[in-house]
């Protein structure tokens, strides 16, 4: 048993007491009225404001999606926020906070009488108001069953076809119930590994929380189990009277004329599949060892093992000492750091590595793209092939495609009082999980007892709040991706004692030869009217065994290994409900304190931020495992007990986690910022990137200057945000250094001239991609930025190649993609995708440059490659690659996609609503900003 479930938190043994009591004293099934709960007292006062784009009403009626197809038509409260969204690119300027609703929501508690746009009651004990300005359902429960029921029932009114695509994503079986296009095959192919779980897998996460978390984890099934009844209730209330959502009759699930057909009913183990895959993209941190053994090799093999070694870290940057902090106070908080002396490090022979295989009897279309369109029923022809390139398209979910294990996003922004006009902390913060249509997410508001608070839940695991604001509180995150995942090298055996080979599947496990358990997954589609795949089928197999689930085979020293990927949530992934549970509980959550302590109940990897009316404050919370003395978390490890996670149980995945004050954690800094950058000092980060330049910087320099000028209000923190979300970062961090390499000397070709004056002229203006004016999908400086986007891949391999080495800028580029511009399809966000400059060589450049500029750099690179260190040579370096970039046209820049025409550069950088559904959304200006977002400022406290 981890310590963490040993015993009760000692901050949370009161509440733990009193919610038993309360358990024994109703059953929680019981739907009489209750008396009415006293009146919530809103302590915002009208000063919280929300916006969740497009709208949020995410189910539509097969009218209503041939009403899209053919009209352009949108149901009703479907894309009312996308305009208000989109708006603060040109209105973030003017600012004033009494126009903050012009681009957000009013977040006030409840909706005023003549707002009221809709009431239903499922049941005796719970009303859903909605709103007419948005629509959101406001649930209101005399009891906790039916306040959570009521949660259900909405989030089926809302967002029912994406909760039944996303429980069977979770499940690997996505094929076979929405289609065999090649984005759906790639899906489940990057989701079902990480979590291959069986039905008992599942059944036996419930009960675990059921028995290891007290009364709070009775109550939390309790809940789950209410809320999968309400949709469930919904699911059949919208089947009998036909307003189910069309995407059913399109993909061959029911018949639009007899009616015939069913929806499955929900059930607990659903949600733990969906909480697999909303844990897998956004709270996942570290693993990737095994890439990074191999860009070591190289560097090793090119420079010799010392050499090679300094080299690779000095890329590596675990510990930057530029990087950008969350805690810039000075407080330190050491974990996952590089040991003195390494110990069980397993670094493959050279050219051993081979992935493990996952697809295996491959029939009809599997692995192909081939299609065998079905004929369309009269009337219907407009939907036909609407999910052709599947029902998300590759990459377009944050945790698949490309760069899958790097994905992470969000920001925050934190003012504390003492530098705040009103003398009041304000925030401004939000996850960043991509653009779809509807959302992932969905707003409501839950009022109930125990529950009280408004803001956005993932749909169909929204039981409870997982981000917004409380009575007198409000809270959000950010990826954290701390590293909670190693990769465990098995050496192999036989149990007839004889030579084992890397196709074995047997392994040493503590001395015993021990048999790998095969779980295995069987698909099969045929086309639809939604999806015309060709018929075909194929077998998911991955081996799981106590170190996790096999990933690659390789030879160390000629001996036959498997590495497997091991993180501390598996079998854990709906264990955070604990934490949520308590955010939504106003009689636990009093203070930043309180938060904090429930803030740790959460176990995926996740930056939290809290303000109220007294205290900004931060905790970074995570299973952190501790790792035996010695152990490098950035590399594979030996599967031997020696370095196993300390206290390490496979039975369940359980093993000793680093205490409470050991993770990243402050109340009332000056101010806060987040954008999955670096937590704080002596807190080492799970992969590359976290260098001297991130785009954090394009956040703290803002907010920095903002505290320093005092009276900050929400308008100015929103301003400041909203500027960040339309630069450039290589413009503003990294466009002078270079410009002053290449202005060390004239530039004698006219056209290059001309090119550096463009580029001189956008940096002046403020380095943005921002429309000359609105509606104009034309950008200012739009000649700079076509350079700027041709220009940067090339001057990064021109800079580095050379010195590194074909191999090794190779190996090095495969664990950090270079660039991450908003065009670029290439970025683990894919194009269209908002987020962008998370991940890139930025941090690289700008310490050579710098050390080619014989300016003080701390942490250098262990060599400096622009030039081989010749400031003239490196001058020369980046004018031929500038050259290169002023030639390449528009149309090869941006070579146009679905969306858009070869050229279209606006259109290009664009955010556009991938559609989970049948209704699609207008594209809107690019924007690197949360998806959901709160504006806060509390001026009373309970």
């Amino acid at each position: 048993m981890p310590p963490r479930t040993v015993k009760l938190r000692a901050a949370t043994v009161t509440a733990v007491l009193a919610l038993g009591a309360a358990l024994l004293a109703a059953s929680p099934q019981s739907g009489a009225a209750a008396a009415e709960p006293a009146p919530v007292i809103d302590h915002c006062r009208g000063q919280c404001d929300d916006i969740l784009p497009p709208g949020e009403n995410g189910n539509a009626t097969l009218v209503e999606i041939l009403g899209n197809k053919t009209l352009g038509t949108h149901p009703a409260h479907s894309d009312d926020q996308l305009d208000r969204y989109n708006g603060l690119v040109a209105g973030h300027t003017g600012l004033t906070d009494q126009k903050l609703t012009e681009f957000f929501n009013d977040a006030s508690f409840g909706v005023p009488e003549d707002q009221v746009e809709s009431v239903v009651s499922p049941r005796s004990d719970v009303t859903i108001t909605r709103d007419k300005a948005s629509g959101v359902p406001h649930i209101k429960g005399t009891t906790r069953y039916g306040t959570e029921f009521g949660a259900g029932y909405a989030a089926g009114q809302d967002r029912l076809w994406l909760m039944d695509l996303f429980r069977h994503i979770g499940r690997g079986e996505l094929t076979s119930f929405a289609g065999g296009a090649l984005a759906n095959q790639g899906l489940e192919q990057q989701f079902w590994p990480q979590a291959p779980y069986t039905e008992a897998d599942l059944e036996a996460q419930v009960e675990y929380i059921r028995t290891h978390e007290g009364a709070r984890g009775e109550q939390a099934m309790a809940d789950a189990q209410a809320y999968v009844d309400g949709i469930n209730a919904y699911r059949e209330k919208s089947k009998n009277g036909r307003y189910f959502p069309g995407e059913y009759v399109l993909t061959g699930k029911i018949d639009a004329i007899t009616n015939i057909g069913e929806i499955q009913p929900f059930k607990l183990t659903d949600l733990i599949s969906i909480a697999s895959v909303v844990g897998g993209q956004f709270g996942g941190g570290g693993g990737g060892e095994v890439q990074a053994a191999l860009s070591l090799l190289a560097a090793q093999q090119k420079y010799g093992v010392a050499e090679g070694t300094r080299v690779w870290e000095s890329f590596r940057q675990r510990e930057d000492p530029e990087a950008v902090l969350t805690v810039h106070d000075g407080t330190s908080f050491p974990y996952a750091r590089k040991p003195d002396q390494a110990r069980g490090t397993a670094l493959p022979d050279a050219g051993s590595v081979t992935a493990e295989p996952l697809i295996h009897d491959r029939t009809g279309s599997a692995g192909t793209d081939r299609k065998t369109p079905v004929e369309a029923p009269a009337g219907l022809e407009k939907a036909q092939g609407i999910y052709d390139h599947g029902v998300i398209p590759e990459g377009a979910l944050p945790g698949s495609g490309p760069g899958a294990q790097k994905r992470g996003m969000s920001n925050a922004l934190l003012v504390s009082g003492k530098h705040t006009a009103s003398g009041n902390p304000i925030a401004v913060f939000g996850p960043q999980t991509g653009y779809f249509a509807p959302q992932l997410m969905m707003l409501q508001e839950l009022q109930g007892p125990g529950i009280s608070a408004r803001g956005v839940s993932f749909a169909g695991v929204g039981m409870y709040v997982q981000m917004g604001r409380g009575q007198d509180y409000a809270w959000s995150a950010t990826s954290a991706g701390q590293d909670i995942t190693d990769t465990y090298a098995v050496e192999l055996c036989e149990p007839d004692g004889t030579t084992p080979t890397k196709e074995s599947t047997h392994y040493l496990h503590r001395g015993t030869c021990t048999a790998m358990e095969t779980l295995s997954h069987t698909n099969s589609w045929k086309p639809t009217l939604a999806d015309s795949t060709a018929a075909g089928s194929y077998r998911m197999q991955v081996r799981r065994t106590n170190y996790g689930i096999v990933t690659h085979r390789a030879t160390i020293d000629g001996k036959p290994v498997a590495y497997t990927s091991l993180r501390t949530t598996y079998r854990h992934e709906a264990d955070s409900i604990i934490g949520f549970q308590m955010f939504n509980d106003p009689d636990y959550i009093k203070d930043a304190a309180s938060f904090q302590r429930a803030a740790s109940n959460i176990d995926y990897a996740f930056n939290w931020f809290y303000a109220d009316s007294r205290t900004a404050a931060y905790y970074n919370s995570g299973m952190n495992p501790v790792r035996a003395a010695g152990v490098d978390p950035a590399l594979p490890v030996r599967a031997e007990q020696a370095y196993e996670w300390r206290g390490y149980d496979p039975a369940g995945n359980t093993a000793e986690y680093t205490a409470f004050a050991e993770h990243p954690n402050s109340s009332g800094q000056d101010y806060y910022i987040s954008w999955n950058n670096r937590q704080a000092e002596g807190y080492a980060t799970a992969g590359f990137g976290f260098g001297a330049v991130h785009r954090g910087d394009l956040l703290d320099d803002r907010v920095a200057k903002l505290v320093e000028e005092g009276g900050v209000t929400r308008a100015s923190l929103t301003r400041a945000m909203a500027e960040a979300a339309v630069t450039d970062l290589r413009g503003e961090q990294l466009l002078p250094e270079l410009l002053k390499v290449i202005r060390s000397g004239p530039v004698t070709d006219p056209e290059l001239n001309a090119a550096v004056q463009q580029l001189e002229s956008w940096r002046a203006a403020g380095s943005q991609r921002r429309e000359s004016s609105p509606g104009s999908h034309a950008y200012s400086h739009a000649d700079a930025v076509r350079i700027m986007d041709a220009w940067w891949p090339k001057l990064v391999e021109a800079e580095f190649a050379p010195g590194l080495g074909s191999e090794l800028y190779g190996a090095l580029t495969a664990s950090l993609a270079t660039d991450e511009s908003p065009s670029a399809a290439h970025g683990p966000s894919g194009a269209h995708s908002g987020s962008a400059f998370q991940y890139g060589w930025w941090g690289f450049v700008d310490k050579d440059l710098r050390q080619v500029l014989g300016q003080e750099v701390e942490g250098p690179l262990a060599r400096t490659y622009c030039g081989d260190g010749d400031r003239a040579a490196c001058r020369d370096v980046l004018l031929a690659a500038l050259k290169q970039a002023v030639a390449e046209p528009a149309t090869e820049v941006y070579p146009g996609d679905g969306s858009c025409k070869a050229g279209e550069q606006w259109c290009s950088d664009s955010i556009v609503h991938r559609p989970l559904g049948g209704i699609t959304q207008k594209a809107i200006h690019w924007q690197n900003r949360p998806t959901y977002q709160q504006v806060v400022e509390f001026p009373t406290h309970r």
